[in-house]
């Protein structure tokens, strides 16, 4: 079972009596969507606890930032040609959706990745400006960056975010650690392949964005 918690159960929700209706049913392997915040003590460990103690064999993804985040930016590109976002120079690896689905496919369907962690991120760290850019090539035209101050980025957030996250979220984007800054090995060693770059994703989905 691949398990992926909307934002609101990670408030609200029990994972800890899901895991127990998961063993009854005979689900023996479950991969945990978790967050490379657990590793770097930015995000709370209760999710990864419940599946621990839950006495099946499992697989914990700690990706950090997503590719897809930048959907966020889709309607102001669209009318104003224009990403806003704070910290515009600061970069973290960004990792594709595809790159974490392919790896949750091999870590659920093949042996010997019982009792793993792996941190899944980008080929590279990327900034909020370089990725405007991007998208700003795959669209054949300039993309303008506009920088938030972090509590116009907080306010937004916090309509789509529980509060903790978002003032973790934002901590791992604003001074992000040399954990946070630095590319894992893990999705090239499990897929056999580099990650693709957030250019390849950008390209994917500028229909989103035209």
């Amino acid at each position: 079972m691949f398990v992926l918690t909307a934002p609101d159960f990670m408030v609200n929700g029990d994972l800890g009596q899901l895991m127990k209706v998961t063993r009854k049913s005979g689900v023996r392997r479950v991969v945990l969507l978790s967050s490379h915040g657990v590793g770097t003590k930015r995000h709370s460990s209760h999710l990864e606890d419940a599946v621990r103690q839950s006495d099946v064999e499992w697989t914990m993804l700690r990706p950090g930032n997503f590719d897809s985040n930048a959907l966020q930016w889709a309607d102001s590109v669209r009318g104003e040609r224009m990403v806003v976002a704070p910290f515009g120079d600061v970069a973290v690896p960004a990792i594709d959706p595809i790159d974490i689905a392919e790896v949750a496919a091999v870590a659920l369907r093949e042996p010997g990745h019982e009792g793993a962690i792996y941190t899944l991120t980008g080929p590279e760290p990327i900034s909020p400006r370089q990725q405007a850019a991007a998208i700003g090539d795959a669209l054949g035209e300039p993309v303008r960056f506009l920088e938030q101050s972090r509590d116009q980025a907080r306010t937004q957030m916090l309509g789509y975010m529980p509060e903790p996250v978002v003032e973790a979220t934002l901590d791992a984007l604003g001074t992000p650690t040399t954990a946070e800054r630095s590319v894992s090995p893990d999705v090239e060693r499990l897929l056999a392949r580099p990650p693709r770059p957030f250019a390849d994703w950008a390209a994917r989905h500028i229909a989103a964005f035209r």
